[in-house]
């Protein structure tokens, strides 16, 4: 195979009519892991870190499945419908974007379906839905970052339907995460994996993106999941465990009681500061606590403040919660500056990060504690962050902004001195360096 720079030079001196050709040739263009597997497979399982190329590997190979089949039935499954459209058809990856001209289809979305030239069709499902995937046939099918579907449900529905023609079968992309459906995968003998990393893909992607995100997250654990496409077990000496979250993850919180706006501001606002922690949460009336939106961001005050107070508002919230440890009267300041009537109160630490998160972790591990979505910035911090701060302590110089903001938020919600003191006799978190 050609080297990707020797397949430019060449493309270069061609004709625009050739060039128009040979650029939807996918099979000249692919790296050889971007190709489907050799022999008779049923799953194809692309498990890469971002920006490899696992979503234009799956759809090229949809449109593949489409015209090598006149009349088939195809299906195109992401986490929402939105996902479904935005990044599978008409994304920069999509079905629209790296189809020839020659085989075109046509999107029909009212009816969120896409229709070949040939007859063959392909409809679009959200995995929030898994019922809707219960009744359709079809014999191809390509899934996208199916490690943060809300419901596994939707793959075995998938699955069961996927009985048309000689050989069904279906294309998998995803970032991996510990979750169960991707341990299933990866243990089932008749899945085919193929993994990668983003440096696999450096010629096409841009300089900034690795100059801002490689040199950032490389040689971390996150860096070694998004960037280098592994699979990481939960952190040695975590206070968190991702498989405590996923079991108590919901679709949608039950009447909630009370909810409020928790904030951890950075100190300061410029390049190199940390985030501000902006999470919104809930207390329900069965007495759980529900995380409904992980807003964190780096920005300067009166940005971080707008975002509170929108958030406030949006969710009829009752309250915002604040820590003013380093900033005092101007965090109170900076919020009545947005709104001056909302409802605000100030939290001040007297207690280390992880003394503070242990009550919380506690009533993770009770189960008592659902994330209404997935948050994976804040799952990784919680999972990673907490984890490395706990066994390197003040040799950790950066800051759980994401968690900090859960734990004021949770408190604010559920926890009382003397709850936190009853949690913790009950049963101390467990030596997780054990």
């Amino acid at each position: 195979m050609l080297p990707m720079e020797r397949k430019i030079e060449i493309f270069r001196l061609l004709t625009e009519e050739d060039r128009i050709e040979l650029a939807h040739m996918w099979e000249l263009w692919a790296r050889e892991g971007q190709l489907p597997p050799k022999g008779d497979w049923r799953i194809w399982l692309i498990m890469a870190g971002r920006g490899w190329g696992k979503t234009i590997s799956i759809t090229q190979w949809a449109i593949a499945q489409a015209q090598a089949m006149p009349q088939s039935r195809g299906a195109l499954v992401a986490p929402t419908e939105a996902d479904a459209r935005e990044v599978l058809v008409e994304g920069e990856s999509g079905i629209l974007t790296v189809s020839s001209p020659n085989f075109m289809p046509i999107f029909e979305p009212s009816l969120n379906r896409l229709t070949f030239p040939n007859g063959s069709t392909a409809r679009l499902f959200s995995a929030d839905e898994p019922n809707r995937l219960r009744g359709p046939q079809h014999h191809w099918a390509i899934c996208d970052e199916i490690a943060v579907w809300q419901y596994a449900e939707a793959f075995d529905m998938l699955l069961l339907g996927l009985r048309l023609g000689e050989n069904p079968r279906v294309a998998i992309a995803t970032t991996p995460r510990p979750i169960p459906l991707i341990k299933r995968l990866l243990n089932d003998p008749t899945v085919v994996v193929v993994r990668g990393s983003t440096y696999e893909n450096r010629i096409n992607l841009a300089s900034a993106f690795f100059t801002e995100i490689i040199s950032r997250y490389a040689g971390t654990r996150i860096g070694r999941q998004e960037i280098e496409g592994a699979l990481l077990d939960d952190a040695r000496g975590g206070l968190f465990r991702f498989g405590q979250i996923e079991a108590a993850r919901v679709g949608f919180p039950p009447d909630l009681r009370r909810i409020v706006v928790a904030i951890d501001p950075a100190v300061t606002s410029n390049e190199d500061s940390d985030e501000t922690g902006i999470i919104v949460a809930g207390i329900g009336i069965d007495g759980h606590g529900y995380v409904l939106d992980d807003l964190s961001l780096k920005a300067s005050p009166d940005q971080w403040a707008r975002t509170a107070v929108e958030a406030y508002h949006a969710w009829s919230a009752d309250r915002i919660v604040a820590e003013v440890n380093n900033g005092g009267d101007l965090v109170a300041l900076t919020i009545r500056t947005v709104d001056a009537n909302v409802p605000y109160s100030a939290v001040r630490a007297s207690r280390g990060k992880i003394a503070r998160a242990e009550p919380v972790a506690a009533l993770y591990e009770q189960g008592k504690i659902h994330h209404v979505d997935v948050f994976r910035s804040l799952e990784t911090q919680m999972i990673e962050g907490m984890a490395t701060r706990r066994t390197e302590g003040s040799h950790v110089h950066t800051s759980p902004d994401r968690v900090d903001a859960l734990v004021w938020a949770i408190t604010a919600l559920m926890l009382t001195m003397e709850d936190e003191e009853i949690i913790m006799q009950r049963g101390r978190v467990r030596d997780l360096d054990s």
